[in-house]
């Protein structure tokens, strides 16, 4: 049996427990926790994906994350998260969820922020390379490399503003 997640409506209301490699077949709506890094002079946190891994392989990303466990919130899941990926123990701050399109299948991305003041050990089996970039040149990325779709999704919805 794989990785377990809650299979949600359009309202982000739990329907029932499903497997997630079957959400994700079958087009489920699930759950995601994201977490944006920022560093002490407001600088973002990008990443490249290790060559290895089976979804956006070598791609960029400004957010981490991943699927939000049976009976956790979005927030327990982004510290959860942060923990495995960074090796950094913080509580981030809910900003806003959408219904993301998805690249793959469509799921509810929740976004938060954390300011990283501490140096990051990145998970080598999520983040290939690591480096901290200005907003300016954060939308440069987004537009001109390899992007995550669902993070350049992600990132015109933060630039826009608060959301519910």
């Amino acid at each position: 049996m794989g990785e377990q997640v809650e299979r949600v409506d359009e309202n982000d209301e739990v329907l029932g427990v499903v497997d997630r490699a079957e959400a994700i077949h079958r087009g489920w709506l699930h759950r995601v926790a994201t977490i944006v890094c920022r560093d002490t002079e407001g600088r973002f946190l990008v990443h490249r994906r290790p060559d290895g891994v089976p979804r956006f392989p070598g791609h960029l990303n400004w957010m981490l994350g991943g699927a939000v466990d049976v009976a956790e919130s979005y927030e327990d899941a982004a510290a959860r998260e942060l923990a495995e990926e960074l090796d950094v123990l913080a509580r981030p701050r809910f900003v806003f969820k959408f219904l993301c399109r998805g690249a793959i299948s469509p799921y509810w991305l929740g976004l938060h922020e954390v300011v990283v003041a501490e140096p990051v050990r990145p998970d080598p089996s999520e983040v290939a390379w690591h480096g901290w970039v200005s907003e300016r040149e954060l939308a440069e990325l987004v537009r001109h490399q390899a992007f995550v779709p669902d993070a350049r999704e992600a990132f015109h919805r933060y630039r826009e503003g608060p959301i519910g």
